[in-house]
């Protein structure tokens, strides 16, 4: 009892990835930059860990209380005959940046706060957390995703969840299959740069203050990205966000098209990896 209680007061930060979300980096003493050792691709001590099954719970009810929020804001809008009655686009992507802001800021010390599919992927390739965390962090997600778009449907039964669209997302009439997926990468590509950005050992090293302020520009971004992609395929940048909604629904309109709404994010998020790897941590740097 005595090693399990030890666990639970390390938390996360015990096997977590190497820089989770607002926590990482953060030193008083020592301000020159240092970069993280690479995550091993294996852990395998993490999954006799407390902390590591915490973590999936978080994810899972940070997506749970995402998806719960957003398919709401959504559908209200979509069921007023004019979007001068209700907050309108701007206030969808408020609603999805807002939260964003808010569960990050809760879960970081947790799990890191991904609550985004595409942003443990990206961080796996990364080399910001393990393949068993990657793969255990997506599989809580999508579940959350599942249950929070079954608790909205619950809510506003059968009939009026299926005429308001379920919150599912699709590419918009007068766009290609091409323009939702440009959309989708470019929109995830911004979040996950974001995500890599904000938690850098760089920030630590410019200003302490950075990281602790980093669910803002991860809120902000994904604000953002819904103002511009919104009339093209709703947003997605999240699989987990996507499928939940699809599933739930679970009529033409939520599966056409639905690999858009996971090659887009995958590649997106790969491309911010990259970018990363290539040029975030390959410029050398130390303080004054």
């Amino acid at each position: 009892m005595e090693g399990k209680e030890e666990d639970v007061r390390l938390g996360a930060n015990k096997f977590s990835e190497r820089q989770p979300i607002g926590t990482a980096a953060q030193s008083q003493d020592d301000k020159d930059y240092t970069e993280p050792p690479p995550t091993p691709l294996f852990e395998p001590s993490e999954l006799t860990s407390w902390s590591f099954y915490r973590a999936g719970i978080a994810e899972f009810v940070a997506t749970f209380i995402f998806l719960y929020i957003s398919v709401l804001t959504v559908m209200g809008v979509v069921k007023e005959p004019t979007k001068c009655s209700t907050v309108g686009i701007q206030g969808i992507a408020w609603a999805f940046g807002g939260m964003i802001f808010a569960l990050v800021y809760c879960t970081a010390g947790i799990s890191g706060g991904h609550i985004n599919l595409a942003v443990t992927f990206g961080l796996f390739l990364g080399r910001k957390l393990s393949l068993t965390r990657a793969i255990f962090y997506m599989v809580m997600q999508c579940l959350g995703a599942i249950c929070g778009a079954g608790v909205v449907k619950g809510l506003m039964g059968k009939t009026r969840y299926g005429a308001l669209g379920g919150g599912a997302n699709s590419v918009a009439r007068g766009y290609t299959k091409g323009d939702g997926l440009g959309a989708e990468i470019f929109g995830t590509f911004v979040l996950v740069y974001t995500v890599f950005s904000a938690t850098d050992a760089k920030s630590s090293a410019i200003d302490s203050n950075v990281p602790i302020l980093a669910p803002l520009p991860i809120g902000f971004a994904v604000f953002l990205v819904h103002l511009a992609t919104i009339p093209t395929t709703g947003t997605g940048i999240n699989p987990a966000r996507s499928l939940g909604a699809a599933i739930i629904f679970n009529k033409d309109k939520g599966w056409d098209d639905h690999w858009i709404f996971w090659v887009g994010p995958m590649i997106g998020a790969a491309l911010a990896a990259l970018y990363h790897v290539v040029v975030i941590r390959a410029i050398p740097f130390k303080s004054k």
